[in-house]
This record gives C-alpha cells, structure tokens and sequence, in this order.
C-alpha cells in the first residue's frame, strides 16, 4: 500500500502561473488599503462626520451581502480574468475620482458615498473570480497551499498599506498619493492580459452556468443539502458576524484602557500584531503542510480565534493581548482559509463561483452585523464587555456548528 503523498511546502509559489498572481493581488490589497488610509483621514478633516465613518464600513461589507452570489454567477459564466480585471478598473475608478475631487476641492458627501459604495462592489465583485482562478492555476492537490498563500499575501497588503499609505500622504498629500495608489492595481490587471488560464481551464465538458434568480435559488437548494457546506458556510459567518472587522475599528479604545505608556505607540502595536497574525499563520501553515482542510480543523480554528478574542477583550496586560491578537490572527487565516477550500473542492465545478459567492455573503457579508454586535452593544455597554459577550457567542455557537458538522460530515474529495 502507497503512502499518503504530503502536501509540497508552499506549492503555490512553486507554481509558475500562480505566483505572479500572489504577488499581483497583495499589491492590489494593499493598494485597497492605502485608498482608506489617505481617504479615510480627508474625509474625517473634512467632514468631521461620525456617520459617514460609520457608512464607510457598511459601503465596504454590505455589497459582499447583497452582490456575492450574484457576482459568482457572473465568475462561473464568463471569463475570470476580465471580471477580475472590472473589479480593478473599479478600484482604479474610485481612486482616480477622489483624486480629481480633491485637487479640484470639489469633494461633497454624496460624492464621498458613490466612491465608497463603487469601493465595496469592486471588492466583492473581485472575490469569487479569484477563488476560480486560484483553483484554475494549481487544480485540486494544491489548491489548499493557493487558498492559504493568497489569504496571507493579501495579509501582507492589509499589513502594509497603512504603512504605504500613510508615507504617501505625508509624502505626497492626498491629492498625488491617491493618484499614485493607480499604480498598484496595475500589475495584477496587466498579468490577467498575459495568462493563460481563464477559471475554467481545467472543467473541461462542464457546461457553463446560467445566470439568473431560479438558477440561484437552485444552487442555494443544493447547498443546503450538503452539511459539510452547510457547515462551512455557518462557520465563517459567525466569525464575521460576532467579530468581524470590529476588533480593528476598537483597536484604540484598547490601545488606550491597557495602560503601555503612549497610547498611539500601543495603537499602532496592537495594529501591527492583528495584521502580522494572519501573516505569520500563513507561513507557519505552508511551512509544516500539515494542518488538512477539513471540518474539523476548520472548527478547531474558529474555536481558537473565539478563545482569543474573548481573552483579549477581558485582560490587562498589554503583551499578554499582543500575544492573544498573534495567536487570533493565525487561528483567523486558518479558518478562512480552510473554509473557502472545502467549499471550493465541495461545490459542482458548473456552480462553483456562485457556491464560492454564497461562502462570501457569509463570511464578508456578515462583517457588516459585526458593527452591532461589538460597536453598537459596546456604545451601550462598553467595548470590553462587547465584544467579551460576541466571543462568547461565538464560542458557543461554533460548538454548536461543530455538533451539527461533524455528524457524518463528508471529507472533501
């Protein structure tokens, strides 16, 4: 009997059509970062609008909800390449206006709100062509090592683009900064002109999927029907759902009630060790090629990420939630990782964008209620006992999602 073949360390990067993807989309991430840094703060000087902060979240995440089965359609209908390259033009779109705006000092809320909300779309329009692409590079074996080495470069682009865009507004203003953040989405968008694979290279016979609302409501009905999806779905929406993107937008209420010296020194810190989990997760995760895509671990790691948010929002010591956010910040790129491989290895190859799109409502989608959970509650009750009580709820529940997982779940083929 042949023993099991392990995994290749890093495979992804080994890959000749892959890795120039990696590399492409971190620097789109972070370009996607820098446009909130530089746009962010204008808008903040300018407007001075708690509500409009509050709106750039919701433009952010809520298309995710509303678009991501939609937008999977549309991946596994035509060619991925193109739509990704829509996305980036939208991206470039967005901060090519706000550039205009600013140096024509012409800049209104409601324009702030188009480019915000043409900011989400793209975003989410963006996201199941590349789950089909990365599938399409590296096929069935090594799609893990894709998942988990895309998830940590576009952590290195969250990581650096307030670094990068933060230099560039000082440097630069905000006019020519947001001007030069175009050249970032570039590289990504020329690659897609020069490769060869489409997101549907390797289906070959499967016929194309139709886009419409029956034909949705059929691939959710089939969905449902699968518990390892089922599963997988529930689990990184509750994640986003109960955690979400509130952590970051808390980060200074915590930088400032955990008493390390000067607040803004901890708040950049704290930032840092959030950001540079899910980077370190990834290259720990490639470099031992030992932790499987299966319910399981995907469990494990939601459970982990639960753990360590509930302990960082109830300790006092400042290296302590330093080490707590680290440790968050791998078990998170774990999760997220595993999940969008088992839906992908899972789903019907004549659905998979879609299925990939329903996976997305979840777990971005979701981020949105996150902003309840932890920041409305904590408005109410403060921000420790919120998102204290959201991990909580998160703990509980995926106990719970694990109940209904690992009856008989089916392991990926």
């Amino acid at each position: 009997m042949t023993a099991p073949s392990v995994p290749r360390r890093f495979a992804a990067l080994r890959n000749p059509d892959c890795r120039p993807y990696l590399f492409g989309a971190a620097l789109a991430m972070m370009a996607d970062n820098i446009e909130h840094v530089i746009t962010y703060w204008v808008l903040w000087e300018r407007f001075h609008s708690p509500a409009l902060a509050g709106f750039q979240v919701i433009s952010h995440w809520v298309p995710f909800l509303l678009f991501s089965v939609s937008f999977g359609a549309l991946a596994d209908r035509y060619d991925c390449r193109r739509v990704i390259q829509c996305a980036q033009a939208l991206f470039m779109a967005a901060s090519l206006g706000w550039g205009i705006l600013f140096a024509t000092g012409t800049l209104q809320v409601w324009h702030a709100c188009v480019l915000l909300v043409i900011h989400g779309m793209a975003g989410s329009l963006w996201g199941p062509a590349e789950q089909l692409m990365l599938h399409d590079f590296v096929g069935d074996t090594e799609l893990p090592s894709a998942v988990r080495l895309n998830a940590t470069f576009r952590s290195l682009g969250v990581l650096f683009g307030p670094a990068v865009g933060s230099a560039l507004l000082l440097g630069l203003g905000p006019t020519y900064g947001i001007f030069a953040n175009v050249l970032f989405y570039l590289p990504l968008t020329i690659f897609l002109f020069r490769t060869r694979f489409t997101g549907h290279s390797r289906d070959h016979g499967v016929p194309r999927a139709r886009i419409g609302l029956v034909d949705s409501v059929r691939v959710l009905r089939e969905v449902g029907a699968n518990r390892a999806l089922v599963s997988m779905i529930l689990l990184g929406g509750l994640g986003a759902f109960f955690v979400g993107a509130s952590l970051q937008s808390a980060m200074p209420i915590f930088a400032g009630d955990l008493g390390a010296g000067d607040a803004g020194t901890a708040y950049g810190v704290l930032l840092f060790a959030n950001g540079a989990g899910g980077v370190l997760g990834g290259i720990l995760l490639e470099a031992t090629a030992r932790l499987p895509a299966t319910v399981l671990t995907a469990v494990l790691s939601t459970l982990v990420y639960g753990v360590t948010s509930l302990l960082f929002a109830v300790t006092t010591s400042y290296p302590f939630a330093v080490g707590l956010l680290l440790l968050g910040g791998v078990a998170n790129l774990a999760a997220m990782s595993i999940g969008q491989t088992v839906v992908q290895l899972l789903a019907p190859p004549a659905d998979r964008g879609r299925v990939i799109g329903v996976y997305g409502v979840s777990a971005n989608g979701l981020r949105a209620g996150s902003g309840f959970t932890v920041g409305l509650l904590g408005a109410a009750i403060g921000v420790h006992w919120s998102l204290g009580l959201s991990s909580l709820a998160l703990v509980v529940s995926t106990l719970g999602a694990a109940w209904f997982a690992l009856r008989a779940a089916p392991t990926p083929r």
